[in-house]
């Protein structure tokens, strides 16, 4: 990585830790709402992001198989409970999705085992499952009586957030072994996955700030 590059890495993982502090700071007054497990979710991929950075010093694993069964299949499954359960009321529709995404996996180990940094067929498949619940969140507020308001609606701030980086990065992580010997293409995407993901977190940040509390 360039010096630039390591700076927008060690950003990311503060800013992270900066989303998971502010979105403590409201958890009493989330009692009794859903909200109240994003703020658990924010605080366990910050500390998965610094295992990630750092366990290796202390612990011998492999970051790639950490990332790929632990840490990406949390992060999909729960923004699959988020929008499906919470945000559409529809508990079947996670458990659908939940079940396609389990079963990119398999498909995974039986015809994509090459070494990556992500499994892209499983990656690509979950990122794609998300993107039609982005597409859905976005359409049902675009469609909503509340749209004047949109500002206080806590999940517009997450659906952006995702969008620009689960959804933009989506490419970039789907072929990141072939834009590897692009190495300038490559480095402009790794630019864009880092400020996307420091930005994402700046949302999921505002969204405690300038969201609803019922929302």
């Amino acid at each position: 990585m360039s010096d630039f590059q390591k700076f927008l890495s060690d950003i990311f993982l503060w800013i992270e830790g900066g989303a998971a502090l502010i979105a403590l700071c409201y958890f009493k007054r989330l009692k009794g709402q859903h909200w109240r497990y994003f703020i658990y979710y924010l605080i366990i991929i910050f500390i998965s992001e610094v295992i990630g950075k750092w366990g290796r010093e202390y612990i011998s694993f492999s970051k790639t198989k950490y990332y790929n069964y632990i840490v990406i299949p949390f992060q999909f499954i729960f923004f699959y409970w988020l929008y499906a359960v919470k945000s559409f009321k529809d508990k079947r529709l996670f458990w659908i999705l939940s079940l396609l995404y389990i079963i990119s996996f398999i498909l995974s180990r039986l015809f994509f085992r090459e070494s990556k940094v992500y499994f892209s067929f499983s990656y690509t498949f979950g990122c794609l499952l998300l993107m039609f619940l982005v597409i859905k969140e976005y359409y049902n507020q675009v469609n909503s009586v509340n749209i004047l308001n949109f500002q206080e609606n806590r999940m517009f701030y997450i659906n952006l957030g995702v969008t620009l980086f689960y959804i933009g990065t989506l490419p970039f992580l789907t072929f990141y072994s072939l834009l590897r010997a692009y190495i300038q293409i490559w480095n402009i995407y790794f630019d864009y996955f880092l400020i996307s993901g420091i930005v994402m977190y700046v949302l999921f940040s505002i969204s405690f700030i300038w969201g609803k509390q019922n929302s």
